[in-house]
């Protein structure tokens, strides 16, 4: 026998299902059959994350698959290690070292057309992604060759340099994304991410910055593209390139995911989300799954290591989930972090 209290919820069921059917097959007949609501997602992937072609595939793969279901932006570091390679142009240039900045300049171009190589893509898409990266090398050669003997770099011309490993890596990930199935193209945040002059460290206008980058990313939505958006820079209303500062990239996600109004912002890295502690130092740290943004601020104030200070206040201007997750161990959950009374809702959709 079934039990009564069963009967009673299989009924209910069996009556909605019956109810929803009507709908459907009316909606149907009316011509306005709905379709499934996407929700908006970016995915801010680290340096660490993006190290070589077989970890770009492997993030693509998790772009692909969120994709499916949902409207998605990528963020981008440079790879890892790249920035402090391209502040060590920097030094060189400022002792005057001209010829070791080229060769410097020439070795991060170098790492870069490696990358696409091992990418293995189809030759006409080698070819053209190896023009975007020359140019970009072109560039930066450039840059290099304007040392001066004893002369402190301006800080401008600092974050000129420290831009082009974003620039170099949305190329390269957009076109991992194309070899995935997944439609990509790069996008530079210097094109909408208005900031003020304090080079180096600049703060973003988030109203104009909301105004230009939907101009820019909404319609790639539309046409079912996944703009890959390079993280950490900015540009002065003159036009000139600026940086929000060093390890700024989850705050560049959160920038983004504030621009397309996402529902959630998915942090991917190399550790499996927040912990109470260092891991790698204390035995004692422990594996947090879900925190409120007030939680989380208080975890930072006392010292834990959880995410840039301003991504949290600019999550919680829209109530956006923020989870940090582990690129290289996508199966286990990681941290999730949201509003008080999102501990518990369920929302979200990575």
């Amino acid at each position: 026998m079934i039990p009564e209290n069963v009967q009673e919820d299989l009924a209910g069921e069996a009556a909605a299902s019956q109810a929803a059917e009507a709908g459907r097959l009316a909606s149907q007949a009316n011509g306005t059959c709905e379709k499934e609501e996407r929700q908006s997602v970016a995915f801010k992937f680290g340096g660490s994350s993006l190290l070589g072609a077989e970890r770009m595939l492997h993030a693509a793969g998790l772009v692909r698959s969120a994709a499916a279901k949902n409207q998605v932006a990528v963020v981008v570091s440079a790879m890892k290690g790249v920035t402090d390679r391209l502040l060590g142009l920097a030094r060189s240039m400022e002792a005057g070292r001209t010829q070791r900045a080229r060769m410097e300049a020439e070795g991060v171009l170098h790492a870069h057309v490696d990358v696409l190589r091992e990418l293995e893509l189809e030759e006409n898409d080698e070819l053209r992604v190896r023009r975007e990266l020359e140019l970009l090398g072109r560039d930066l050669l450039h840059e290099a060759s304007t040392a001066r003997a004893g002369g402190a770099l301006d800080s401008a011309v600092r974050d000129r340099l420290a831009s082009f490993g974003e620039r170099f890596c949305a190329r390269l990930f957009a076109a991992a994304l194309e070899k995935s199935g997944v439609p990509a193209v790069p996008v530079s945040s210097s094109d909408f991410v208005v900031t003020c002059d304090t080079f180096q460290n600049a703060k973003p206008d988030l109203e104009e910055t909301c105004r230009r980058g939907r101009e820019i990313l909404l319609p790639l939505f539309e046409d079912g593209i996944v703009p890959v958006v390079t993280g950490f820079l900015g540009t002065t209303r003159d036009g000139r390139v600026t940086t929000l500062g060093r390890n700024s990239s989850d705050y560049s996600g959160a920038i983004i995911a504030y621009v397309i109004d996402a529902d959630e912002l998915v942090i991917w890295t190399d550790v499996d989300g927040v912990y109470t502690a260092n891991p790698n130092e204390s035995e004692e740290a422990m594996l947090l799954h879900e925190l409120s943004y007030d939680e989380a601020h208080a975890l930072a104030s006392s010292g834990a290591k959880v995410l840039h200070a301003s991504v949290l206040p600019l999550a919680a201007e829209n109530g956006m989930v923020v989870w940090v997750r582990n690129t290289f161990r996508p199966e286990f959950r990681g941290t999730k972090i949201g509003p008080a009374a999102e501990k518990s809702s369920g929302r979200g959709a990575a």
